[in-house]
C-alpha cells in the first residue's frame, strides 16, 4: 500500500476493529425467482444465511472505488452496499445482456476479445466477484438520465489483483455536453 492508502486504511480500521473481522454483505441482486439462500430461520439448514467479507477485502474494494472515482469519497461505504455474486457465468451473462442491449452489434464484435483480455489479467475462474450497489445518493452514476449501471470487482487474492468493471447507460436526452461535435446551447438573448 502507498502512503495515502496506509493512512486511509488506518482510518478505515478504527481502534478495536481487526482487518480479518467479517462484515455481512447484501444478497446479490438476482433475477426474480433465483435464490441461493434458505428462507427458513430455524437454523437447522446447511449453508450461509448471507455472504461475508473481511474488513481488509472490503477496504480493497473501497480503495478501488476511490481510485476509479476521485471526486467521491467512499470511505464511509458500508458492507451492505456490496454483494458477493453467485457465479462467474451469472456476472458474464448480466454484463453481456446490458452491453448487448445497449451497444448491439458493436459489442458482439468485441465480446470475445473483451473477456479474453479480462481473463489474461485476472484469471477469472480464481476470482471472488463482488458488486457495489449503493443508494442513489452514494452512486457516482446516480444522476438524472442514468438508465442502468453496474460495478463489478473481480478479486484474485492469489494474484493480489482487482479488475474493476463498471459501466453505465445514459439516456441521450440527458447526455452531458462533450465539447465535441454538434453539442450546443442557445441563449434566450440571441432572439431578442
Amino acid at each position: 500500500m502507498a502512503g495515502g492508502d496506509k493512512a486511509m486504511y488506518k482510518r478505515f480500521n478504527a481502534e478495536g476493529v481487526h482487518p480479518n473481522d467479517l462484515q455481512a454483505l447484501s444478497p446479490p441482486q438476482l433475477s426474480p425467482g433465483y435464490s441461493q439462500y434458505s428462507r427458513s430461520i430455524s437454523g437447522d439448514e446447511e449453508g450461509p444465511l448471507c455472504d461475508t467479507i473481511s474488513r481488509k477485502t472490503l477496504f480493497y474494494l473501497i480503495a478501488t472505488l476511490n481510485s476509479a472515482f476521485p471526486d467521491y469519497d467512499f470511505l464511509d461505504a458500508k458492507s451492505h452496499e456490496f454483494s458477493k455474486e453467485p457465479s462467474l457465468q451469472w456476472v458474464i451473462n448480466a454484463i453481456d445482456t446490458n452491453l448487448n442491449a445497449t451497444v448491439g452489434e458493436q459489442f458482439r464484435a468485441i465480446r470475445h476479445q473483451l473477456w479474453a483480455a479480462v481473463q489474461d489479467e485476472i484469471a477469472l475462474d480464481d476470482c471472488d466477484i463482488y458488486s457495489y450497489n449503493p443508494d442513489l445518493g452514494s452512486d457516482p452514476f446516480g444522476e438524472d438520465g442514468c438508465l442502468w449501471s453496474f460495478n463489478y470487482f473481480f478479486y484474485n487474492k492469489r494474484l493480489k489483483r482487482i479488475v474493476f468493471f463498471t459501466c453505465r447507460a445514459i439516456n441521450p436526452i440527458y447526455a452531458v455536453d462533450s465539447g465535441i461535435g454538434s453539442d450546443f446551447t442557445i441563449d434566450d438573448e440571441d432572439f431578442d
